[in-house]
């Protein structure tokens, strides 16, 4: 199978995406910082993919996207929760996030500052503007390309027919709800593919060089 990349912004269901494709029997990785977790894990989402995937689609041929799309009344409390509690390792100098995960949200929410966490147009501005990028990028290419909203009951099934799977099971598990970022941690299942090398990362990821 070629790359699978779910390059929805976060809170938009990457965790439960991530979930479904380890059901069905493919190596997923939610976040990937290393060379190892690009070459093994054939479903990666969230950082750093939601930002680099023109570099990914050049660096890996038949690879195919998965944008998921969320109402933007149920995306921007969510998105300003998590912004809030990233912000600080995202900004500060000395330290906090690994250098991937502050290169992805400082460029894809750019001019971060908590007013403009605050500020509803802002954070409507960033996801139209990367969802708009992503249309224009892909457009015409209906076979490498699928967009989805996994709130809406017919897209389990969309899924399953761009990817050409066959499954017993109808729906995906909604995972994260309520503010919860942590449930990928919790799950265990020998296709899971970690993000990082015992914590550490590589400053230079294959599709970079």
């Amino acid at each position: 199978m070629s790359k699978l990349f779910i390059i929805g912004l976060p809170r938009t269901g990457t965790t439960s995406v991530c979930h479904a494709f380890l059901e069905f029997g493919i190596a997923t990785a939610h976040t990937a910082y290393t060379a190892y977790c690009f070459e093994n894990a054939t479903a990666i989402a969230d950082t750093p993919v939601f930002n680099d995937y023109k570099a990914l689609d050049n660096h890996y041929p038949g690879a195919k996207f998965i944008y998921l799309v969320r109402e933007k009344t149920a995306w921007i409390p969510s998105i300003r929760q998590l912004l809030q509690r990233m912000y600080t390792n995202l900004t500060r100098p000395d330290g906090g996030f690994n250098i991937h995960i502050k290169r992805c949200y400082l460029t894809t929410f750019n001019d971060l500052t908590i007013d403009n966490i605050n500020n509803d147009d802002y954070l409507s501005t960033c996801y139209d503007t990367h969802l708009t990028q992503a249309r224009e990028y892909f457009k015409h290419r209906n076979n490498d390309y699928l967009e989805i909203d996994i709130a809406n009951p017919q897209s389990f099934a969309q899924l399953t027919a761009f990817l050409a799977i066959k499954t017993k099971r109808t729906d995906f598990e909604k995972m994260n709800s309520g503010g919860k970022v942590t449930a990928w941690n919790d799950i265990i299942h020998p296709l899971k593919i970690d993000s990082t090398a015992k914590g550490r990362i590589d400053k230079h990821l294959p599709y970079l060089r």
